[in-house]
């Protein structure tokens, strides 16, 4: 399984303050509208088949069903998927979950997607070119596949770990392990090497003086790819 125990259990110990914004998924909820209009501008989600491969608790799945997709959340926390399911039953928006890993859901249902999103996952799993292979197989020809992940340098070091974990406590403790940070050109050839071809990066940026999140081009810690797959 690629996956990490010891990940899987941090977030689900987690689980039950998924949809708290003032939680330790305050950042999630503040980032979240920035990431869906810019997936939505790219991918038009209405009336799409969408598919989002490490959902959690289900917040980015959730929004694009809102936005009129027909939306699909997979993850391997139980706790979170549940958390999840109750939240789509309160918020009377239908999303499908199910516990199933995404090389296991590529195989029974490849190509069935529009759009394909993995946010904030890749840099949780032994091995992300696997994942990024899974998303390439689940997504129709001329679909659109979107990545976020952190950049591995000495800033995001600064900014992802120390920051946002020790001084500002954004996060909690162990959130992150420097040494599975993916920089954009170890992404962009696991892209590559999966059919894909890349379409966009955009940067994602926290000022933490006016607390306030905005994306641009500055792409040295957090970032999102576009993707597709060419027909």
């Amino acid at each position: 399984m690629n996956a990490d125990p010891l990940e899987i259990q941090k977030f689900s110990e987690l689980a039950h303050r998924w949809w708290d914004p003032t939680s330790e998924f305050k950042p999630l909820h503040e980032i979240n509208p920035l990431r869906l209009e810019w997936i939505n501008a790219r991918a038009a989600l209405a009336g799409k088949k969408v598919i989002d491969i490490g959902c959690g608790g289900g917040i980015l799945t959730e929004s694009m069903a809102r936005k009129g997709a027909e939306a699909t959340g997979i993850d391997l926390s139980d706790k979170a998927l549940k958390v999840a399911d109750l939240h789509s039953l309160e918020s009377g928006v239908q999303v499908r979950y199910e516990l199933i890993a995404a090389e296991d859901m590529a195989a029974r249902e490849a190509g069935q997607y529009d759009v394909v999103t993995c946010m904030e996952m890749l840099e949780h799993v032994p091995d992300p070119g696997a994942i990024v292979e899974a998303a390439a197989t689940l997504v129709k020809p001329g679909g659109h596949v979107f990545f976020s992940t952190i950049n591995r340098n000495p800033k995001a070091y600064l900014y992802a770990v120390v920051g946002a974990e020790y001084l500002l406590r954004m996060l909690p403790k162990g959130t992150h392990d420097y040494g599975k940070f993916i920089t954009p050109a170890e992404l962009a050839q696991f892209v590559r090497e999966a059919g894909l071809q890349v379409d966009g990066l955009k940067g994602l940026t926290y000022n933490p003086l006016t607390k306030i999140y905005s994306l641009n081009n500055d792409t040295s810690v957090n970032y999102m790819v576009a993707c597709s797959r060419p027909l």
